[in-house]
């Protein structure tokens, strides 16, 4: 049985530890909000950027742009998979969600797969087991900017455009509220086109209840090539930027979920001994009483 000391000095690091994750939900509840202002006013402008370039891509030739070019998936393809984890724990399942999905990923393609690693967790475990990196960046998240997300795709596009890789994969964690996260795996290169049917002629409309959609002729100015230089590698750009934006209002979002629940087992830890301490000292006063009244009666 431990002595009252030891449960003192237990009951006292487990305040301490509490104070600790106390402070962390505080600072984490604090950049959590302004990481979700962030998310929230870039995601429209990507997804309504996502939704309009889908539609123009799938009314041109792909070959008019290389980014546009689907090559065929084969055993000797390379897919560039870029993994965007935490610097850091202390956040429950975050950083394992990603690098589960990851995984699961490399063994489903069963091709070559090589990594680009965002944030020193997932850079931590891949380089560990010797998984293919082509590259990796670490403490971004300080001070997240936009020239973050140019030097990643900088490195995605001139590596596909190159025949390096076939195909660029995203995977991270999206922001979708303080206590849920979800575990995206998007195609970032070739980009995706949508799916469109030629309508017949004198019919311009959409069958209600489906996402197919009529072809329509659009008249470009500059050229379709000149648009699609200048905003298909932006495009890139902003969705690993969004992608990031996303990661990180999620980390801390799930950081001071964590925090918070440490904060809740600190108190029960802290009662449990409490109450266990409580009885130790009853049991040790009762002991000496007995031992006092049996000496008094023996005298």
């Amino acid at each position: 049985m431990p002595s009252l000391i030891d449960l003192r000095r237990r009951i006292r690091a487990v305040k301490n530890t509490q104070q600790i994750t106390k402070a962390m939900k505080m600072v984490a509840a604090s950049k959590l909000r302004r990481a979700q202002e962030r998310i929230m006013n870039a995601r429209p402008y990507a997804v309504q950027m996502q939704r309009v370039l889908h539609r123009v891509a799938s009314r041109v030739d792909p070959s008019i742009h290389p980014l546009l070019t689907i090559r065929p998936i084969g055993p000797d393809s390379k897919t560039l998979l870029i993994v965007v984890t935490a610097d850091k724990g202390l956040c429950g399942t975050f950083n394992t969600n990603v690098i589960k999905a990851a995984g699961a990923f490399v063994l489903e393609m069963r091709t070559p797969t090589v990594l680009g690693l965002v944030g020193r967790k997932g850079r931590d475990f891949f380089s560990r087991r010797g998984f293919g990196v082509m590259f990796e960046l670490i403490g971004i998240f300080q001070k997240l900017s936009f020239d973050a997300a140019r030097e990643i795709s900088k490195v995605a596009i001139e590596s596909f455009l190159s025949g390096e890789v076939d195909r660029v994969m995203l995977v991270y964690n999206e922001f979708r509220s303080v206590m849920s996260q979800r575990v995206v795996v998007d195609q970032l290169l070739p980009i995706f086109r949508a799916e469109v049917e030629e309508a017949p002629a004198g019919d311009a409309q959409t069958t209600p209840g489906t996402d197919t959609r009529r072809l329509i002729d659009h008249l470009y100015q500059p050229s379709p090539q000149e648009i699609f230089n200048e905003l298909l590698p932006r495009f890139v750009e902003v969705q690993i930027f969004r992608a990031l934006l996303e990661s990180n209002a999620a980390f801390f979002a799930a950081q001071m979920t964590a925090m918070d629940t440490a904060t809740k087992n600190s108190g029960e830890m802290i009662a449990n001994l409490t109450l266990y301490m409580n009885k130790v000292r009853q049991a040790a006063i009762t002991r000496e009483i007995i031992e006092v009244v049996s000496g008094a009666e023996a005298l």
